[in-house]
């Protein structure tokens, strides 16, 4: 990248993307580590049970692995558009089936879901493992 380049809107959004694919994707993780918590886990099989969940507690588990798992897979962009996947559905369930959806609310759920979205639509970008791993050996050019 020259001098002029740098200061260009491309070069700052293309390099930017990483941040918030890694703090949101580090967001999502802090959330998924509460399936080692044994209370924690039983707290949200019983919100689950009350809210008339089929099999609350594989419920629980599998929302929050996919948070973990998804998580992860975001912060090192590694099957990103999977794992976006997965994050969205965990996130519309846990703000639109869960919780109170607002479409103005700041509701965290909501923002990490259109986050996931982002990614889902457009790729990790090239500072990835998805972009090292495919695009780079295929000879493909991603952008963003």
């Amino acid at each position: 990248m020259t001098g002029k380049q740098f200061f260009t809107s491309y070069a700052i959004w293309a390099n930017g993307v990483i941040i918030l694919r890694v703090i949101a994707g580090l967001i999502i993780v802090k959330y998924g580590l509460e399936i080692f918590s044994m209370d924690t886990m039983k707290g949200y099989a019983d919100w689950l049970t009350d809210l008339k969940f089929p099999a609350p507690e594989l419920m629980a588990y599998a929302g929050k692995g996919c948070e973990l798992a998804g998580g992860l897979l975001l912060t090192i962009g590694l099957l990103t558009r999977l794992a976006a996947i997965a994050v969205i559905i965990t996130m519309f369930v846990i703000w639109f089936i869960m919780g109170e959806p607002e479409f103005l609310a700041a509701d965290g759920a909501f923002l990490l879901m259109l986050i996931a979205l982002y990614f889902l639509l457009t790729g990790p970008g090239k500072w990835s493992l998805d972009y090292i791993l495919f695009d780079r050996r295929s000879g493909a050019n991603q952008e963003v």
